[in-house]
């Protein structure tokens, strides 16, 4: 997928913006602050329908304005268009259209438009808790399955159900607890299995990655943890009802389902360096382009890669900027504070190319 045209009005500091774009590789350049990563969250909002940065919507409009509104027109490989709207006005819901006809739910748009991120925020990915492990985990599965997406807001709803009755000062009623428990054990069997054989997909797909970036030098590895692989999973949450009633939440569930991380067989977190933490990070990303473009919705995923040489060593730079001027990515979005790391990438590739500039907003 590539996206021929931006327009932007009053999204977070860029004020207007009508961008036209190349096929290749776009770099964007500017000191921090000045708007590189929010042009990017805008691309990003399109094909996700959301902001990388937060969950409340709102807070993507220009201090001083009263909505804001993004444009982008795609064309697929095999030469599709797509013309995708979203407007925004305070406190009122946004309203997210594809071509003339809005949608009436925002999971309709899921996948559609392909795209993976790459940030200094992924860093969480092996520094933060379980929960950015499994948002990884659903952030690429779902923008392959509709019905994957689907398990997982009802099994949501279920656990919250369920947590609200282990809240209760009262005795809950069992009836109930063995309802929303039942659902819970329905959807999170299906999540299981398709986490499962993602990560089967994943796993070697990433190893060849990180072995490209480092050079061989470190082996990596990542297992799959879950409490649904120890057993039935309806049996193992309802054995822990009474310690969750103790607790006031559910212990047990995909809800706690992990990513254990090594390199060269120690643990990722306690033993490696930033650099090969950094490296970690970059590998799965880039193993997650390849598993879109294979199995999401037969188009090239965009790759926007917002300041990553932070923290590598200038070999990890030459290998990533080898990697990047590759003709295996699609369209790219490129930032940097640095000229040079841009003028290294554009002179290795025989790609097409655009390089923007960026200063408080405005992009020329």
């Amino acid at each position: 997928m590539t996206l021929n045209h931006l327009s932007i009005l009053n999204y977070r500091n860029i004020t207007g913006a009508e961008l036209d774009f190349s096929d290749g590789i776009n770099c964007l350049i500017g000191n921090n602050g000045e708007g590189k990563t929010n042009l990017l969250d805008a691309i990003y909002f399109l094909s996700l329908s959301k902001s990388s940065f937060t969950a409340q919507d709102s807070l993507c409009i220009r201090h001083e304005a009263e909505m804001m509104s993004l444009g982008g027109d795609y064309v697929s490989e095999d030469g599709t268009q797509e013309c995708i709207r979203i407007g925004l006005k305070r406190g009122q819901k946004k309203i997210m259209r594809r071509g003339a006809k809005a949608y009436k739910r925002m999971s309709e748009h899921i996948g559609l438009i392909p795209l993976v991120l790459i940030s200094p925020d992924d860093n969480l990915l092996v520094s933060g808790d379980s929960t950015e492990r499994r948002r990884f985990l659903d952030g690429v599965i779902a923008q392959t399955s509709a019905p994957y997406l689907d398990a997982l807001s009802a099994y949501n709803k279920a656990l919250q159900q369920r947590n609200a009755l282990l809240k209760m000062e009262t005795e809950p009623d069992p009836t109930l607890l063995s309802l929303w428990e039942e659902e819970m054990a329905l959807h999170g069997t299906v999540i299981h299995e398709q986490r499962k054989l993602f990560i089967k997909q994943f796993i070697p797909v990433f190893q060849a990655t990180y072995e490209a970036i480092s050079l061989h030098h470190e082996e990596v590895s990542l297992t799959y943890e879950s409490h649904a692989g120890r057993g039935d999973l309806l049996d193992i949450i309802r054995s822990g009802r009474t310690r969750d009633r103790i607790v006031g939440y559910s212990l047990h569930g995909i809800h706690r389902d992990d990513l254990a991380m090594t390199v060269d067989g120690y643990p990722l977190r306690r033993e490696a360096s930033l650099g090969q933490k950094r490296t970690m990070v970059l590998s799965m990303k880039l193993a997650q382009f390849d598993f879109l473009h294979k199995s999401g919705s037969g188009t090239t995923p965009i790759l926007l890669l917002d300041d990553i040489f932070d923290r590598l060593d200038a070999q990890r730079v030459e290998q990533i900027i080898e990697l990047v001027s590759s003709e295996r990515f699609g369209q790219t979005f490129i930032t940097d504070t640095n000229r040079d790391h841009l003028d290294q990438i554009l002179s290795a590739t025989s790609r097409n190319h655009k390089l923007f500039s960026v200063h408080a907003g405005r992009i020329e």
